[in-house]
C-alpha cells in the first residue's frame, strides 16, 4: 500500500520533458546529452509546496570538488513556466572550491525547477524538482519601499573556516528586483521591470563567480556560495542592475572567527 501511494504521488507529476525544456536543451546545449539520473553529479533541493511563491528557497549540491582536472564551470538555474525561464547562469572557477549554491526565487505557476551543471570536460548533468506554487512573479513587493534598506546596499558574510579549504560565504543585495508584472494598485499600471542583471565575486583579485540573473530571483537577491581563501585577502562583490547602476562591497578576510562586513553607504555609479 505504501509503495502504491508513492507511485500515485509520482504519477501525479507532469511529464518532465516539457516543451520549454526541449527548446532550452537545443538552444543552450545544442542537444548534447544531459545526464538527468537521480543521484548523479548535481542535486537540487526545493520545497514541493512553498509557503510564499515569491520567496522559494533553492539549494544546489554538487558531488564533485572544484579541481583543475575536472570541475563545474557553469550552473544554470531554470524555472520552466516562469515568464523568463533562465533564472540564473552562474560561472564558477577552481577557486570556488565547491560548486554548491543557495538562493531564493519567484515561481509564477506550477513548474519544474531545474539545476544544470556544465563541467570543464563538457559533461552536462541535471536535477529537477516540481514546485507547486503560483503568482510569485506578479506579486506585489513584500514590504513598503520607504521602509526598505537603501537601494544597492550589500552585505557579505563569511563563515569560520580553515585557510586553503572551501569556505561558505553569502551575499545579500537590497534591491526591489521588480519583474514588471505586478500592477500598481493606485495607478493600475505596470511599472517597468527593474532588477539586478549581473553579479561578480572575486577574492584576492581572482574570480570566484560571475552570474547573469533576472527577476526570477526574489526581491533583495541572495546568494550563498563557496570560495577558497588561500591567504589573507579581500572578498569583493559587485552588481549591476538594468538601469546600469553599479554597486559593490568588500570584506577583508583574516585568520579569525566569523567575519562579516556591510557596505555603508552603498557605492553606486
Amino acid at each position: 500500500m505504501a509503495l502504491a501511494a508513492t507511485c500515485a504521488v509520482a504519477d501525479d507529476l507532469p511529464d518532465p520533458e516539457t516543451e520549454i525544456w526541449r527548446k532550452l536543451k537545443s538552444s543552450l546545449f545544442e542537444n548534447r546529452p544531459v545526464d538527468e539520473s537521480a543521484g548523479g553529479i548535481i542535486e537540487l533541493a526545493a520545497p514541493a509546496r512553498p509557503e510564499d511563491a515569491s520567496v522559494v528557497p533553492i539549494a544546489i549540491r554538487v558531488g564533485l570538488e572544484q579541481k583543475p582536472g575536472r570541475y563545474v564551470k557553469r550552473i544554470y538555474l531554470i524555472v520552466d513556466n516562469n515568464p523568463s525561464p533562465i533564472a540564473a547562469r552562474i560561472d564558477l572557477t577552481v577557486d570556488s572550491g565547491r560548486a554548491d549554491l543557495e538562493t531564493r526565487i519567484r515561481v509564477e505557476q506550477y513548474t519544474y525547477v531545474r539545476a544544470v551543471a556544465e563541467l570543464s570536460d563538457g559533461t552536462l548533468a541535471a536535477d529537477r524538482r516540481f514546485v507547486k506554487a503560483s503568482g510569485g512573479c506578479s506579486a506585489a513587493a513584500g514590504r513598503d519601499a520607504s521602509a526598505a534598506a537603501p537601494l544597492g546596499r550589500m552585505r557579505l558574510a563569511v563563515e569560520e573556516g580553515a585557510y586553503r579549504e572551501a569556505t561558505r560565504a553569502q551575499l545579500m543585495i537590497s534591491h526591489p528586483n521588480d519583474s514588471g508584472l505586478a500592477m500598481d494598485q493606485v495607478t493600475r499600471l505596470y511599472p517597468p521591470a527593474y532588477f539586478v542583471r549581473s553579479v561578480e565575486v572575486s577574492y584576492a583579485g581572482r574570480p570566484i563567480l560571475a552570474a547573469e540573473v533576472d527577476f526570477s530571483l526574489s526581491e533583495n537577491p541572495y546568494l550563498r556560495f563557496y570560495f577558497v581563501p588561500s591567504q589573507e585577502g579581500e572578498l569583493k562583490a559587485q552588481a549591476i542592475d538594468t538601469k546600469g547602476l553599479r554597486f559593490e562591497t568588500t570584506l577583508a578576510v583574516r585568520r579569525s572567527a566569523s567575519r562579516a562586513a556591510e557596505a555603508a553607504p552603498p557605492r553606486a555609479r
